[in-house]
């Protein structure tokens, strides 16, 4: 994920993962970032956006979404498995989202995908949470370079994808989407949310 400059947190407050001084992004990462996702659709949108976000700031990306689940109807794997040329070039021709003919048509082909999952009797859900990895009981990050751009096993998630039809999910693509869908919990050391959960957990001991 790449970030857009923001605003400084206010003295003395601890700052976030990203997202600081913009209330959208503030929301993203406090309330959606490394929260576990599953369903279809939910899946199919997380895939979808880290494949339009690419070389974007993921800022431009959240505040394009709602016009990215208007006009992918919601992301429902069926009707936009249906989607043919003519909807390729209405998108094409729609300045709300991300136009890029690759990203739009990966999105598109994706849907197949999890349709083809379906026919077979599996799911898209099972697919990319079989490659959750086991908690690391260990410190955290404490800033972003110090966590990975991809993993072995966001390598292996990427294989799996491409082989079952899905496109535009290399393994960093692939681990952004583990991030942003909570296979892994990437908030870092210092993170206001982690420092959250350290004192409910505490005040829950306490009571």
């Amino acid at each position: 994920m790449t970030d857009d400059k923001a605003a400084a947190p206010a003295p003395g407050a601890a700052p976030r993962c990203f997202g600081d001084g913009i209330a959208l992004y503030e929301a993203y990462h406090d309330e959606e970032w490394g929260v576990p996702v599953h369903g279809e659709s939910a899946l199919l949108e997380r895939i979808a956006l880290e494949g339009f976000q690419s070389g974007l700031s993921w800022i431009t990306v959240l505040r394009k979404r709602p016009a990215f689940r208007e006009v992918f109807e919601g992301f429902d794997p069926e009707r936009v498995a249906a989607f043919g040329s003519d909807d390729v070039e209405r998108l094409l021709a729609d300045a709300r989202i991300i136009r890029n003919r690759m990203k739009i048509e990966a999105t598109i082909e994706n849907a197949r995908a999890v349709v083809a999952l379906h026919d077979s009797g599996r799911t898209l859900d099972e697919l990319f949470w079989s490659f959750a990895p086991e908690p690391v009981d260990g410190p955290r990050a404490a800033t972003f370079a110090d966590l990975p751009a991809w993993t072995p096993g966001s390598k292996a998630m990427s294989k799996a994808m491409k082989k079952e039809g899905f496109r535009f999910i290399g393994p960093t693509t692939a681990y952004a989407a583990m991030q942003a869908c909570g296979l892994v919990d990437d908030h870092l050391a210092t993170c206001p949310v982690v420092l959250g959960r350290a004192g409910a957990t505490e005040q829950g001991t306490a009571t």
